[in-house]
């Protein structure tokens, strides 16, 4: 039997997944409590206890991580215009599994700077300028971060002719960086992967041992990626598949955690008739956003101020104080519902999280009137034609309807101009191996596709 041993440390819980790969089976799951101030490896440790009172023989071929312990991969994205190099060095920094604590563009002010310093930020991504364009901007930005001896690592991914200023300024101040591909080479052109692989290659080296990992090294193999990220290399594997086994096409995986909504989707989402304009940054085919207002627990007030009362209530039919409700929960962020008022209230939650963050990932269409004739204009991805939609995170896998929460993303048709599902199917991660798989995946690619298909359940009406 060849068992791999694939470890989460969450921002919660660290959870461990134990597969055969012979036969693509999942032998063992556990997770405890991620004990950051008592140090990771007891958290791990209590895991692993479970695993070992399952599993007869615990000898593994390997064991892989991933990590969003410590609040994560943390970025700061700096560029040129607000909604081009910017917006560029976001998408590059969140494809990633980063989580993004702030964006600025243009020059940065004093007030910039001081934000910047006083930030937990793990790395910095410059950016700035398509390729022979604007050098100007992002030389300026290096020189102010180079004054103030930032020793947060940066990444340079802007105009390539600015490279060997950049690099005179950065050693002459003893800065640590990083240079890679322009994230924005052409206007509205997208290059996100080389930053990835820069940012994870510096997450691999750096950033797992400032946040405590470095004490378990000697029991795993590596820590490979952020969580986020494993997960998003999971949906690729799953949608567009291998030579030797088939993806199941476009897709889009909903995780609703008690921080944050992620959304992820693998698909083109390309302008799909010739009478439409497609307008803005080029969409990637595999692509993650975050909403940090759309939580179960830590953001739960972050939640009800961004939709408000009435959005929730729709969901809610029972009677209570909705603000209350919300309140109590980003105040006991590990409260578990008992009561079936409060399995009611998270699923209204859930629901809301979900209608709103798909609202926000998937593109739009605008109208204008123009020679006695209508023209369309799309910005973002075009997802009416995805079928796959696969819930993740507690609340879907623990209640006795995902379907039923998955389903309020349907809400948006009531827009002719949102560019979401329109006829999908349904499927839950009950087991939470997404991330697991996209652990497996960067080794045994074969194997994590044959075990996804095999265990994320299709909801039925």
């Amino acid at each position: 039997m060849e068992k791999y041993l694939l470890v989460d440390f969450g921002s919660t819980y660290t959870k461990i997944t134990c597969v055969d790969l012979k036969n693509c089976e999942i032998l063992a799951t556990s997770k405890e409590i991620t004990t950051i101030n008592e140090g990771i490896m007891v958290g791990y440790k209590r895991a692993m206890e479970k695993i070992k009172l399952s599993l007869e023989d615990t000898n593994f071929k390997r064991i892989l991580a991933c990590s969003s312990a410590a609040g994560g991969l943390k970025m700061i994205s700096i560029g040129l215009g607000k909604n081009l190099t910017v917006e560029a060095a976001k998408r590059s920094a969140l494809g990633a599994g980063a989580r993004i604590l702030g964006s600025y563009s243009y020059e940065l002010t004093d007030e910039n700077l001081d934000e910047i310093e006083d930030s937990d930020c793990d790395i910095i991504l410059l950016s700035g300028g398509t390729n022979g364009g604007n050098i100007n901007n992002i030389i300026y930005n290096a020189e102010k971060l180079a004054d103030r001896k930032i020793k947060t690592p940066i990444i340079v991914a802007g105009n390539e002719s600015s490279k060997e200023k950049i690099e005179e300024i950065f050693q002459e101040k003893n800065i640590e960086y990083y240079i890679t591909e322009n994230v924005m080479p052409k206007v509205n052109v997208l290059n996100a992967n080389p930053a990835r692989e820069k940012i994870r290659s510096i997450f691999m080296d750096k950033i797992v041992d400032a946040k405590g990992i470095d004490k378990i090294r000697s029991e795993i193999d590596g820590v490979l990626m952020p969580t986020p990220a494993a997960v998003l290399k999971g949906a690729e594997l799953l949608s567009k598949g291998t030579n030797n086994e088939p993806g199941i096409g476009d897709l889009i995986i909903i995780d609703i955690g008690g921080a944050t909504t992620d959304i992820h989707s693998v698909g083109r989402g390309s302008v799909k008739d010739q009478n439409i304009i497609f307008e803005g940054l080029q969409e990637p085919l595999e692509k993650r956003t975050v909403e940090g207002d759309l939580g179960m627990r830590y953001s739960a007030l972050s939640l009800y101020e961004a939709v408000g009362e009435e959005k929730i209530r729709y969901y809610f039919k029972d009677e209570g104080n909705i603000f209350k409700f919300c309140k109590d929960r980003s105040e006991n962020i590990r409260m578990i519902p008992r009561s079936e008022i409060e399995f009611s209230f998270d699923s209204a939650m859930a629901k809301v999280a979900t209608e709103v963050s798909i609202k926000r990932h998937c593109g739009k269409l605008r109208k204008e009137y123009s020679y006695n004739r209508y023209i369309y204009y799309q910005s973002g991805k075009d997802l009416r034609d995805v079928k796959n939609i696969i819930g993740t995170g507690g609340v879907v896998a623990h209640s006795k309807n995902p379907k039923d929460i998955l389903q309020a993303l349907e809400k948006n048709k009531e827009d002719e101009f949102l560019l979401t599902p329109q006829n999908p199917e349904y499927f839950v991660d009950g087991e939470y191996i997404l991330s697991a798989m996209g652990l497996l995946g960067m080794e045994r690619p074969d194997e994590s596709i044959k075990i996804m298909k095999k265990y994320l359940k299709k909801l039925e009406l």
